[in-house]
């Protein structure tokens, strides 16, 4: 709603008026005309009512012709009826002055058309549409340096801002770089020229009046900074249309390098085939059973080694197969034909073939081995024997040489002896073999078998290491006999170690404990009592440390038979595990230990010093402040609330306790409802935080709901040019029960249904089309501008010439491309 002395103020400030004319003038010349003095041309009301009906793209009623003063009043209050059609009511005012030619009322009611429908759309709150329009503006001057938008006069002084707006979005017009701030004239004249030439903006302010003026016209800057807005309100299609084309080639590609990576497996599967069916036919046989067995094992590896990998190339190339399919269903295009003799019914024959060579050549090998058992069973006996007592000796010259008996301890010798006089049973038993084996050898020579020299070499072996067994158990048996009886004394010194060593560390230990234990004491005489027992301890140090050598003087006699009679200890001490080294060690930390206590016991009794003295200082405080006390609980006592005596400050605070976790569950639901919308809907992260700073911004109450009109000035903000027709729409998705109000979440939804569009030919080409500026055909430059290089080299080595009568030198028919990417033609 504008008053009369409102519209007068819009109307106080001189330097809207050029403005105003310039902006006026911008959308006349539409029509053919324009105003040269805005006081003077609009007092008929024909060119007043002709602005309107441009800006609106609505019919007025039919103007007086007339030159009477009645004909002109008739035609403003047409005008000024049409405004208030629109949801602006002005109050107190008539057509009379305006006729009049009253300056300040021409320039008060242009500022409200300008509010209405260059600023405020149909929104009659100035606030909102004026913070909208600033929002955008620091949006897109923000990754600027030296520019600082914060409101419509000194933010724009220096002309930064200006040439910033239009070298985000035409930034071959502009080479900001070279721009400096010390120099607003070059800077204005600058952005002033590039918009009248290249945007189509007229000159609606004088970089003389900015820089010479404390405050700029905030009016006036405002009203031109909405032509910027307006005039690069498409950018945001062409932005969508590129973005649908980047995720139409990117499934592209994908799909592309899913069948070439089908092509290559295919192929190198049935070049493995083709490789080991020969292999799996041949049918030569040998001579012994050594190479028959070779064959039988390179068989087993072909079973083992090499075929798994190629069932599981064979099974992936399946899945690869279905799921291509399936990727191309879905993003509606053709299904995928492989090259001539590699479909998976191909690969599935060739496999077939396989399989029965495969079966072929096992039954083969089994039958060659059989043939090969009968004519060598006699030499099979003689192996079987000699294998059988080889196998039986292995390891048996190692074992009887063997110096095991000098490191073991008693015990283990005494094993080791019954284990050698059975190991002697065991040798007499096996006599018999041996003679046999040599018998057999003798048979196989009589009857000339033809590989006897190996026989008798085998057995010749057997009966040299059968006499040289013989010597080394001897040899054996002596030595562990002498070995038992040395260890016998030594392990009476290991007992004797132990019995006196396991007191001993236990006293060690248990000191160790002592000293490093925390000790927690309130008052100087517990701390006085602990330094008394301190004392007694180290009193006990010069008896520990008599035993303490006795017990090592055991451990040196052991040392000296050892080295006398050349005997290795294996092991430690069995009857214990403390060894002489730990005992000093334990003893030589004891020795730290104990200065360690003293000084802790020290500051300890100093510091029980400082407490007591703190402790009467605070029984002195405590003795003044808690009659005090006393007395306010005894007045708070006699208060009375309306609720129970038993509804304490603690029920407060419980409810006030429940309301917070409520609220944080609240909150942590909203957040994951959030990452649901995400991820099913595909938008970024960065998206998803864009709209939350948006709805926090116009959600002016804090209460997570906005109003109509907020919703509004905050999609006019994010770039949307929205009529009365295409904001209801809009208003029935996100408040389909009229509530008037949109939620976080109906917003969320809308604007991810708004950058989560699905794809079609259709939409594909209406994208290109944008980018081609509505041409029937795009050049290479265009799309290496508005597309990432890799996508951009991708449509253009894919696209055909142009053909059309239209087109020009190096055209690309994107109609064509778009309708192939869905299996409508070939690409």
């Amino acid at each position: 709603i504008f008053c009369k002395d409102e519209l007068e103020s819009y109307g106080n400030s001189l330097h809207s008026c050029g403005t105003f004319t310039a902006w006026c003038n911008s959308h006349l010349r539409k029509a053919g005309t324009q105003i040269e003095n805005i006081e003077e041309d609009f007092r008929d009301g024909l060119k007043l009512m002709l602005l309107l009906e441009v800006i609106s793209g609505e019919r007025l009623a039919k103007p007086e012709r007339g030159k009477m003063r009645v004909h002109k009043i008739s035609n403003v209050n047409k005008a000024l009826d049409f405004i208030a059609s629109k949801g602006v009511k002005l109050v107190s005012i008539g057509a009379e002055e305006i006729v009049d030619g009253n300056a300040k009322m021409t320039l008060g009611m242009i500022w409200t058309i300008i509010l209405r429908f260059a600023i405020q759309d149909i929104s009659v709150e100035e606030t909102s549409a004026k913070e909208g329009l600033l929002l955008w503006c620091q949006r897109k001057t923000a990754p600027y340096k030296n520019v600082n938008i914060q409101n419509f006069h000194i933010s724009w002084k220096d002309g930064l801002g200006f040439c910033a707006l239009i070298h985000r979005h035409r930034p071959e017009l502009i080479d900001y770089g070279k721009l400096r701030k010390d120099d607003p004239m070059t800077n204005l004249n600058t952005a002033f020229d590039v918009a009248e030439k290249y945007l189509d903006i007229p000159k609606m302010l004088d970089a003389e009046d900015i820089v010479g003026t404390a405050r700029p016209d905030e009016k006036a800057i405002m009203t031109y900074v909405s032509s910027f807005y307006h005039a690069f309100s498409g950018a945001q299609k062409a932005e969508t249309a590129a973005n649908r084309i980047c995720k139409v080639l990117a499934v592209n590609q994908e799909n592309e390098q899913l069948m070439e990576d089908y092509e290559k497996l295919a192929s190198d599967l049935l070049e493995w085939i083709r490789r080991t069916i020969p292999w799996l036919e041949n049918r030569m046989p040998e001579n012994t059973m050594q190479a028959m067995q070779q064959k039988l094992e390179d068989f087993r590896d072909y079973r083992r080694l090499h075929k798994p990998p190629k069932v599981q190339e064979k099974c992936q190339l399946e899945i690869n197969f279905n799921t291509l399919q399936t990727k191309l269903r879905l993003s509606n295009r053709p299904a995928f034909m492989p090259s001539e003799g590699k479909m998976v019914s191909d690969i599935n024959n060739a496999w077939g073939n396989l399989e029965g060579a495969e079966k072929g050549y096992e039954e083969w090998l089994l039958n060659e081995i059989r043939r090969l058992e009968r004519l060598d069973h006699l030499a099979e006996k003689f192996r079987q024997k000699a294998a059988i007592h080889e196998a039986w000796t292995e390891g048996k010259e190692d074992m009887l040489q063997k110096r095991d008996y000098e490191t073991a301890s008693l015990s283990e010798i005494k094993a080791l002896l019954k284990k050698h006089e059975a190991f002697e049973s065991d040798l007499a038993a096996h006599q018999d073999r041996v003679e046999q084996i040599a018998a057999i050898a003798q048979e196989l020579n009589e009857l000339d078998y033809y590989d006897s020299p190996s026989v008798n070499a085998r057995c010749q072996r057997i009966c040299d290491q059968w006499d040289a067994l013989g010597a080394l158990t001897q040899k054996r048996s002596e030595a562990l006999q002498r070995t038992e009886k040395l260890l016998e004394t030594i392990d009476q010194l290991y007992l004797e170690f132990a019995k006196r060593a396991a007191p001993f560390n236990n006293w060690m230990e248990g000191a160790m404990e002592d000293l490093q234990d925390t000790f927690i004491v309130h008052t100087i005489e517990e701390i006085q009592g602990l330094s008394a027992a301190h004392e007694q301890f180290k009193a006990t140090l010069p008896e520990a440390d008599k035993e303490r050598l006795a017990i090592l003087g055991i451990h040196n006699e052991i040392a000296k038979i050892v080295q006398t009679y050349h005997v290795n200890i294996a092991g430690t001490n069995p009857y214990t595990t403390i060894n002489p080294q730990e005992i000093n060690a334990k003893w030589d930390k004891v020795r730290q230990l104990v200065p360690q206590r003293d000084q802790a016991l020290i500051e300890e009794h100093a510091r029980q010093q400082n407490n007591e003295r703190l402790r009467r200082q605070f029984a002195n405080q405590a003795n003044v402040i808690g009659p005090w006390i006393q007395t306010k609980m005894e007045v708070s006592s006699t208060l009375t609330l309306p609720l129970p005596s038993s509804f304490s400050p603690l029920q407060h605070i419980r409810v006030g306790w429940e309301q917070l976790l409520t609220t944080i569950a609240r909150t942590i639901n909203e957040i994951e409802n959030q990452i649901l919308t995400r991820d099913a809907k595909g938008i970024s992260q960065e998206q998803l935080n864009e709209f939350r700073a948006s709805f926090n911004h116009f959600d002016r109450k804090r209460t997570g709901i906005m109003d109509p009109e907020d919703f509004k000035t905050c999609l006019i903000s994010m770039g949307y040019n929205l009529g009365e027709n295409e904001f209801s729409r809009i208003m029935s998705i996100v408040d389909p029960n009229r509530m008037g109000l949109v939620t976080f979440q109906a917003f969320i939804d809308f604007m991810s249904r708004e950058t989560a569009d699905t794809d079609t030919a259709d939409q594909v080409m209406a994208s290109f089309k944008v980018l081609a500026g509505d041409k029937n055909y795009i050049l290479a430059d265009e799309l290496r501008r508005e597309l990432p290089p890799d996508q951009a080299e991708y449509c253009i080595a894919r696209m055909a010439p142009y053909t059309g009568p239209d087109g020009v030198p190096g055209a690309l028919d994107y109609m064509s491309f778009s309708t192939a990417l869905y299996g409508e033609s070939d690409l």
